[in-house]
């Protein structure tokens, strides 16, 4: 009689999940796959107005991971140039400083998201939604500029004295700590395919992705020939002569450390989701209103 019932059991619920299975493409996985396009923004020390000259490509991936139709989780890997260059500033302080940098950037973030709208792909009920993005991330950075047909790593010349003992504490890693936080739009086109808009801002925890952040400290504390002077005493003061004087006087003003660097993404999203031939349920990202 047990044997009989667990039979007729196991058919009833193979029935559910083949009728299911036929209708399968109004199921989709909670697992989505995506790349990133569209183009990355510095500003800092060298673009202290927030200006918009000097837009780079950027590019990335990221796997997101549905938790509800509301909230989610993402993983990202994302790369851009970052440059800008005091001849694009109006600012005469500026133009005759004379600095530029570029810095190739490599990150890796997590974040959560939080839609507005209930969104769930596959559903014309829920077919888009706004959303709010925010996390933590590491980036690599190496800021470099070109000087007489030769590119240098700014960062390896110490360009405001870090190899100094005196300036020691300005010293720093290419390496540090973002937090990017912003927002975006998605919208699926197909169902198991999502198309979206973000803009998100990386607040950083450096202020050196342009090699500028406090004071020049004097060319005479850079070994210099006069007749061949070399790369760091040169790069430390690039700035032009104005009134038979260079900026580069010891402690005179080079950047503002009061605030650290930042960049931005904006960026296309074209994401995948697989279908799933489970029986649905809220684990395998399908939702019921």
């Amino acid at each position: 009689m047990m044997s009989h019932f667990v039979r007729n059991t196991l058919v009833l619920l193979s029935m559910i999940c083949f009728s299911i299975s036929g209708n399968a493409q109004q199921f989709y996985a909670s697992s989505e796959y995506g790349m990133k396009f569209g183009a990355g923004h510095y500003f800092g020390d060298i673009n202290p107005n927030y200006g918009l000259k000097r837009p780079m490509p950027a590019i990335g991936a990221f796997f997101r991971h549905h938790f509800n139709p509301y909230i989610s989780t993402r993983a990202s890997l994302d790369y851009t140039i970052l440059g800008y260059s005091d001849n694009l500033s109006k600012n005469a302080y500026q133009q005759q400083r004379n600095l530029s940098f570029n810095s190739n950037i490599l990150e890796v973030a997590l974040m959560a998201e939080f839609n507005f709208f209930w969104f769930s792909t596959g559903d014309p009920l829920h077919r888009f939604t706004p959303y709010l993005a925010g996390g933590i991330g590491a980036f690599y950075y190496e800021p470099t500029t070109r000087f007489e047909g030769h590119t240098y790593k700014l960062r390896l010349l110490g360009t405001e004295g870090q190899f100094t003992e005196a300036y020691k504490d300005r010293r720093y890693q290419p390496f540090s700590i973002c937090f990017p936080i912003g927002f975006g739009f998605k919208y699926w086109v197909r169902p198991g395919l999502n198309l979206g808009f973000e803009l998100i801002n990386r607040f950083t925890l450096t202020d050196y992705i342009d090699d500028v952040s406090t004071t020049y400290v004097g060319s005479d504390k850079f070994a210099n020939d006069p007749m061949h002077p070399t790369a760091a005493a040169a790069l430390q003061d690039r700035s032009l002569m104005v009134n038979g004087q260079k900026l580069g006087r010891a402690g005179k003003q080079r950047g503002n450390d009061a605030f650290k660097d930042q960049y931005l993404f904006a960026q296309l999203t074209l994401s995948f989701q697989l279908k799933t031939y489970k029986c649905p349920s809220h684990l395998d990202g399908v939702w019921e209103p």
